[in-house]
C-alpha cells in the first residue's frame, strides 16, 4: 500500500490535495497522541530491534508538557495527605523539627524533571520532589522519606558537599530507612528477585549510582570503592530510628 502523507494533526492526505497550513499552537488530543506515540515506539523496537531512545525521549517530554498542571496538583495532594497521614513522613518531620527544621508546604516542591531522578534535596531550598516521576502515593511517599533523612542528618551533622565519602555515607542511609529498597518495591518494580542480603544489595546499588552523578567520581568502580569504605558504619547507623523501619 503507497503510504499516504499525514497532517500535523496525523489525518491523511490525498495526493491531489495540499496540506493545510500548520496551526499555531495546535492541541492535541492526549488520548490519541498517547496511542500513537506508544505503537510507533514499540514498533520501531519490533521492527529494528533497537531502542529508538530520541523518539521516547521526545514523547515523554511532549506528554510531560501537556500534563504539567495535572501532575504537579497530583503531587501537592500526595505530599499534604503524606505528611498528614504517613507515619514514616510524620515521624520524620517531627524528627526534622526536634534538630530545629521545618519541613511543610511551603519548602517541599512539587516540580516537572527532566532528568530520571525522583527528587532531591539542598539545605538552603528544601526538598524537591519530581511530579512526573512518580508512579503513585507509594512511590513518592519513599522518594519523600528519602530526602527527609537528607534533611535529619543535615541538620544532625556537619555534612560537606565535596567531601565524597559524607555523600556516600547519605546515600547507604537515605536507601536504607527509607522504604525504597525493601522487598516488594525491589521484586515488583524492579525485578530484582534475590532473596539472601537483598536490602543490602539495593543499598549498595543506589549509592553507587548517585555517587556516580557527583563531580570527582571517575566511574562505577570509584564510586563502589568509595561506598565500601563507610559501609559497616552508615549501613548500620538507624537514627533516628530505633531500627530499619521498613
Amino acid at each position: 500500500m503507497a503510504k499516504q502523507d499525514e497532517s500535523p494533526g496525523g489525518v491523511p492526505n490525498s495526493a491531489s490535495t495540499l496540506p493545510a497550513p500548520r496551526p499555531e499552537g495546535p492541541k492535541l488530543d492526549p488520548v490519541y497522541y498517547t496511542w500513537s506515540n506508544t505503537f510507533s515506539i514499540l514498533m520501531g523496537r519490533h521492527v529494528t530491534g533497537n531502542r529508538d531512545v530520541s523518539l521516547e525521549r521526545k514523547y515523554f517530554e511532549e506528554m510531560d508538557a501537556l500534563k504539567a498542571d495535572s501532575f504537579c496538583k497530583r503531587c501537592e495532594t500526595n505530599r499534604d495527605y503524606l505528611m498528614q497521614y504517613s507515619p514514616v513522613v510524620k515521624f520524620l518531620k517531627d524528627e526534622v523539627a526536634k534538630l530545629g527544621g521545618d519541613l511543610n508546604a511551603k519548602n517541599v516542591h512539587c516540580r516537572m524533571c527532566s532528568t530520571e531522578q525522583g527528587g532531591g534535596f539542598h539545605v538552603d531550598h528544601g526538598i524537591l520532589l519530581c511530579a512526573n516521576k512518580f508512579r503513585n502515593r507509594g512511590h513518592q511517599e519513599d522518594t519523600m522519606a528519602h530526602e527527609m533523612v537528607h534533611a535529619w542528618d543535615y541538620l544532625k551533622w556537619k555534612v560537606d558537599d565535596n567531601n565524597l565519602r559524607h555523600q556516600a555515607c547519605l546515600e547507604i542511609r537515605a536507601s536504607t530507612l527509607s522504604g525504597e529498597c525493601r522487598f516488594t518495591r525491589e521484586f515488583f518494580t524492579k525485578n530484582q528477585w534475590s532473596i539472601t542480603e537483598q536490602l543490602q544489595k539495593c543499598v549498595r546499588r543506589r549509592a553507587t549510582l548517585s555517587l556516580m552523578a557527583r563531580p570527582g567520581v571517575q566511574d562505577n568502580e570509584h564510586a563502589s570503592k568509595i561506598v565500601n569504605e563507610v559501609w559497616d558504619s552508615c549501613f548500620n547507623d538507624t537514627r533516628p530510628f530505633d531500627e530499619i523501619y521498613r
